[in-house]
């Protein structure tokens, strides 16, 4: 296994997913990782739309390049991590390609997930060879602990929501709640890809 590879995906491309997709690239910077995004319902070829771009440049990223991509079923067959803005694209991945599902995630999801680690969990993480493989075996322990996680009052939760032709409040509240999201996914993969253990 060489590069870990991450799809994060929305609806459009133009909000949710090119965001996380940037703000994973600022936080995962230096580690061997191709990042890139889709949407369910692309608006192929348009740039990122202007208010999220705005947060992505004020939380660090670059917009600057982006265009919006459909996803397809060969982008999931090459990630190693796919996390979507909702259970509604979370969904709509596993019936696309049903073994997606043993690494396919909200992003909310896949963060509350990650606090469920323990010491045994890193310790199997720091035991596998190499920064790309202590990835996947994150993420493949994530996907067993759903069944411990406790569960949520209101599902609802795991979603970020749709800012796409809000108002500036609705913008705000989705960026900072994915910002903080890929903080947290971003300094868990970087744990695990490098302090858990030294080469």
């Amino acid at each position: 296994m060489s590069s870990f590879r991450i799809l994060t995906v929305c609806t459009g491309n133009v909000c949710r997913s090119p965001l996380a997709e940037q703000l994973l690239r600022v936080g995962l910077d230096g580690l061997d990782v191709v990042i890139s995004s889709a949407g369910t319902e692309a608006l192929v070829g348009r740039p990122m739309d202007d208010r999220a771009a705005a947060y992505s440049t004020q939380f660090g990223g670059d917009p600057s390049r982006h265009r919006a991509r459909q996803l397809t079923i060969e982008q999931l067959r090459n990630a190693d991590l796919v996390l979507t803005a909702a259970r509604d694209h979370r969904r709509r991945v596993v019936e696309t390609l049903p073994r997606a599902s043993q690494y396919t995630f909200t992003v909310r999801e896949f963060e509350r997930l990650l606090a469920t680690l323990n010491l045994d969990d890193e310790a199997e993480i720091a035991s596998a060879a190499g920064p790309a493989q202590r990835a996947a075996t994150l993420v493949a322990i994530a996907a067993s602990n759903r069944g411990v996680a406790a569960p949520l009052e209101d599902p609802a939760d795991d979603d970020i929501v749709d800012p796409y032709r809000q108002d500036d409040t609705i913008y705000e509240t989705s960026a900072r709640t994915t910002a903080e999201a890929i903080r947290s996914i971003a300094s868990a993969i970087l744990a695990a890809t490098a302090a858990f253990a030294q080469e």
